[in-house]
């Protein structure tokens, strides 16, 4: 199959943003595109500011290794698999940022009655059963989220989110860390002030209905 320049430099423009934005760091952290039959995957343990073209990897559906000068990232099952949950992903985002991963560490979702954005966009963001990092456990509890939402929560791990392509999938990991920032400084401040029970309905409501029952 040919190989898609385009798909390449694709990832490499999210894995700089990412960088930028302090979502990714040197050695955690992962990204891919499902393009033609093929992903697109960058590569263990580079910092993702530095990657060129010719070493993000290249495998087929089943991560089998057939281009690229790296080795794909270690989480590369985890890609595969989440690739199989639904047609529509086309793209990837695995990272630990703050805000997210503390949430996952301490195994809490995302959720608030104060926050409109929140509820809206997500409702709650859930969180996954642990499974070992690299290996097809960690997938375990991740499908029957995804079949709801774009962002979850691994338990004592990070934070994953998929989109139609992989800019989708940063934006989706973009909202969804700056959310659980001001939901966690929001603790600090003083307590969350709920919204009416009649506004959580209805925010609740719009959500549900904005929301794609994903295949």
């Amino acid at each position: 199959m040919q190989i898609d320049k385009d798909a390449i430099r694709e990832i490499l423009l999210v894995a700089k943003r990412l960088d930028e934005k302090q979502l990714l760091n040197a050695v955690e952290g992962n990204i891919s595109i499902k393009r033609g039959g093929l992903i697109y995957v960058t590569p263990s343990a580079r910092n993702k500011a530095f990657l060129t073209e010719e070493m993000i990897a290249v495998t087929d559906l089943d991560g089998n290794q057939v281009g690229g000068t790296l080795k794909a990232t270690s989480e590369l099952r985890l890609h595969v698999l989440t690739y199989r949950m639904r047609e529509d992903i086309g793209g990837i985002v695995h990272a630990h940022p703050a805000y997210l991963t503390a949430h996952a560490v301490c195994g809490k979702p995302v959720e608030t009655r104060a926050y409109p954005e929140m509820m809206f966009k997500y409702g709650r963001i859930e969180v996954a059963g642990y499974g070992r990092p690299g290996t097809d456990d960690i997938c375990r509890d991740l499908g029957p989220i995804l079949k709801h939402s774009n962002v979850a929560l691994l338990e004592n791990h990070g934070a994953i989110a998929v989109g139609p392509d992989a800019i989708e999938a940063m934006n989706n990991m973009e909202a969804a860390e700056a959310i659980a920032k001001v939901l966690t400084i929001s603790k600090l401040v003083g307590t969350q002030k709920d919204l009416p029970e009649e506004e959580c309905h209805h925010l609740l409501s719009q959500h549900e209905e904005q929301q794609v029952t994903f295949r």
